[in-house]
């Protein structure tokens, strides 16, 4: 699958590394381009994951703002109840598209 942003790949896998989580498909750390993300300074903190770190997507003076999150320590319940770490798994949304 691949998560594409204004025709860059942001981040390419096989289905079967991803986790799937409430609509979202994320990405294995060690499979998203992260040239393309810089840390947000938007705070949000799931009730059932925790602290989640928004990225916003992008390159050179083109930024589209928190399109991409992951959980860098997500509560051991929330992977209890996923049956797979997530942590530093990244999901995206709104600018980029994730496709198989």
């Amino acid at each position: 699958m691949k998560a594409t942003w204004k025709n860059i790949v942001i981040a390419d896998s096989p289905k079967e590394e991803l986790i799937y989580i409430e609509g979202n498909w994320y990405f294995p750390p060690a499979r998203v381009n992260k040239e393309y993300l810089k840390e947000s300074p938007t705070p949000y903190t799931c009730p059932w994951k925790g602290v989640c770190q928004y990225f916003n997507v992008g390159k050179e003076d083109d930024w589209s703002e928190d399109n991409a999150w992951s959980y860098p320590n997500p509560k051991p319940s929330a992977i209890e109840t996923v049956k797979k770490d997530f942590s530093n798994y990244v999901a995206f949304w709104r600018d980029v598209k994730v496709s198989e």
